[in-house]
């Protein structure tokens, strides 16, 4: 019997004893692709020009030299894994509310199950942390997850306060186009897979984020599209990865490069990430050349209509401006 058969604390749609799910290999099917070679910076003697070059061209890039203690890293992987190795009803029945949530799948489950993302984690509200009610729950975990997201918080206000100069932002802009209080952070299971080749572990997207900060294992599976070619993305111990979300696409004017990416499933090892997630502050309306105003919460409600009509998130388009018809 395989892993996946016997493991109580996946979901029962992942198990394959009276699994929904239909193992006939779908029309499209999912392999690794070549390797692309991701930009390097340091994070103590950043190289502006590189940022920049990797901003516009990839719009993502790794991050060494960047004062995330290992210790704290390697403690945090261990909670969370504990966590997520709970019996599936249990972690339903503990993570249904407060600070810490579980989550598992596609955000529209009524959809395809077999475009069903072959996934499940934790999603955390950092302002939700400093509760009474998440100190007693969660204890360790949440102490952990407090130092981590500082960390997060630090490193994306280096990066972004560069990049406002490279994008010739304003000191108001500069300050309400990223907010650190506004942080998001998800800790992703990856679980074994029967039929890899016929389910992802994280569809297709862009994030929604100004910018993501991810802290993955060395099993791999990460692909990021890259002239109309997915790509693997190699782990690199001790480093983090940085991608672009949608909206510092938007307040680049479209110079920088909202990447789209994907995680593929596997059939040997599960795999684990670490997720940070820095949005603008709530009420601040983006401006562009290129796109409509909007706020974040307008945008989160149209990405939450789109996944609910279609079953993803369409993203920038939605708010696109109309170009002039010059003929």
């Amino acid at each position: 019997m395989d892993q996946a058969a016997e493991n109580p604390s996946y979901p029962p749609l992942f198990l394959t004893p009276g699994s929904h799910l239909d193992p006939t290999p779908q029309p499209t099917t999912f392999q690794p692709g070549p390797t692309i070679r991701v930009p390097l910076l340091d994070l103590q003697l950043l190289d502006t020009d590189l940022l920049s070059q990797s901003c516009q061209k990839l719009g993502l890039f790794r991050l060494t030299n960047h004062g995330v203690p290992p210790g704290l890293s390697n403690r945090l992987f261990a909670f969370a894994r504990e966590i997520l190795s709970r019996p599936f009803e249990r972690k339903v029945a503990e993570l249904a509310d407060g600070a810490v949530k579980y989550f598992w799948g596609t955000p529209a489950v009524s959809l395809n199950l077999k475009e069903v993302n072959w996934l499940e984690g934790l999603h955390v509200s950092v302002s939700g942390l400093s509760s009474p009610a998440s100190e007693s729950e969660f204890g360790e975990f949440r102490n952990l997850a407090i130092e981590y997201c500082e960390h997060m918080a630090r490193i994306s206000r280096t990066l972004f306060n560069t990049q406002a100069i490279d994008l010739n932002l304003d000191e108001g802009q500069t300050t309400t186009y990223l907010s650190e209080s506004n942080g998001m952070f998800r800790v992703y299971r990856y679980p074994i897979c029967p039929n890899p080749s016929s389910y992802l572990g994280m569809e297709a997207h862009t994030d929604s984020s100004v910018l993501t900060i991810l802290n993955e294992d060395e099993v791999g599976g990460l692909q990021v599209l890259s002239e109309h070619t997915w790509f693997n993305v190699v782990p690199v111990p001790g480093t983090l990865i940085v991608n672009l979300g949608d909206l510092i696409q938007v307040i680049s004017d479209d110079r920088y490069n909202s990447v789209k990416h994907r995680v593929l499933a596997s059939s040997v090892t599960e795999r684990i990430s670490l997720g940070y997630f820095v949005f603008p502050q709530e009420d601040s309306v983006l401006r562009s050349t290129v796109y409509n105003p909007f706020t974040l919460k307008e945008f989160r409600a149209q990405v939450q209509e789109d996944i609910m009509k279609t079953g993803s998130k369409v993203g920038l388009k939605q708010f696109r401006k109309e170009m002039p018809n010059l003929s």
